[in-house]
């Protein structure tokens, strides 16, 4: 039984003379054959509409608008970055097209294939835990929207990005909080206290069905807050689906002491204060408006605690 292999996929036009076909079975798992369709990995049956469902909606557009906001200054022309949890490659192409060279990694076959055929950066199929693999130096790496909620060795894939990312090199994570002000009233309004207080207790196992995967949002984002049925998802452990996955929400100590003694927190800022999750349907002008409000409202502390996501801002030290 083989492994999913490592080989990167074709990363700009004329780069590879290799046949569609070739790629697919780069791409493939070999690993389920056998087990048929359902068995495959969600996310790998769902990838060429992730976009649709998530990156190009108002609310997609508009968190990820904040993100690049406090991001984008980070890293200069010629620079190289690694992308890790990458999804269908929209951080990889944004950086490239700013002429900054990214290494894009993703556990999903069908999502790199995805990214890939953006061109101009390099993607593979690689999970958070597998960094260690990879040999090459970086000026800095970036982890967008919840692709490390699912890392249960956090401090592991810290120490991995530890020994990839250059002194003085800066790192940008965006993960699900402990708390979302929106998830908490939007549920305890609807008297379902369990879902309105789920990510208090710091992690969650969910289990559920896969198909239901295709419900509108942002499906990493909707399944480490437990608002989808488990699946798996980057960077998650490949865990059977009846097992359901486990979600950990870390708090700012938690990830200021998973990445000590090799990373300082610079800064942290709310992704997602009053623009909400996925899940809630707000119109696309309220969403701008939200987005607008939130610029100058989600780095301020205290506020800043009460969004959907966090991002952290940390440079590599000495």
């Amino acid at each position: 039984m083989s492994a999913i292999s490592k080989q990167p996929l074709p990363h700009g036009r004329g780069s590879d003379r290799t046949s569609q076909r070739d790629r697919m079975s780069r791409c493939s798992n070999p690993s389920r054959e056998g087990e048929g369709a359902v068995a495959a990995p969600p996310f790998d049956r769902m990838a060429a509409r992730y976009d649709a469902l998530w990156t190009t909606t108002p609310i997609g557009r508009a968190q990820r608008d904040l993100v690049w906001r406090d991001m984008d200054p980070l890293f200069q022309p010629g620079q190289r970055i690694l992308d890790v949890g990458c999804g269908t490659g929209e951080d990889a192409a944004h950086f490239a097209a700013r002429d900054v060279r990214v290494y894009a990694t993703d556990p999903s076959p069908a999502m790199i294939q995805v990214a890939a055929a953006r061109g101009g950066f390099m993607a593979e199929v690689r999970s958070a835990e597998e960094l260690a693999q990879i040999a090459e130096p970086f000026d800095g790496a970036i982890s967008n929207f919840g692709a490390l909620n699912c890392v249960q060795d956090l401090p592991g894939v810290a120490r991995s990005l530890a020994a990839l990312v250059r002194p003085g090199g800066s790192v940008a994570i965006c993960i699900l909080g402990r708390f979302c002000a929106w998830e908490t009233l939007h549920y305890a309004v609807r008297f379902q206290w369990k879902k309105a207080t789920r990510r208090w207790r710091g992690h969650a196992r969910f289990v559920g069905q896969v198909g239901n995967l295709l419900r509108v949002g942002n499906p990493l984002a909707d399944v480490c807050a437990g608002n989808q049925p488990a699946r798996r998802m980057p960077s998650c452990p490949t865990e059977h689906a009846s097992q359901g996955i486990m979600v950990h929400y870390p708090t700012v100590a938690e990830i200021r002491a998973a990445f000590a003694p090799h990373f300082q927190l610079r800064r942290w800022t709310g992704i997602g204060l009053l623009v909400p999750p996925s899940y809630v349907k707000l119109p696309g002008a309220l969403v701008a408006l939200l987005a607008a409000c939130d610029r100058l409202l989600a780095r301020l502390p205290l506020l800043r605690a009460l969004a959907d996501h966090r991002l952290f801002l940390l440079v590599r030290t000495c």
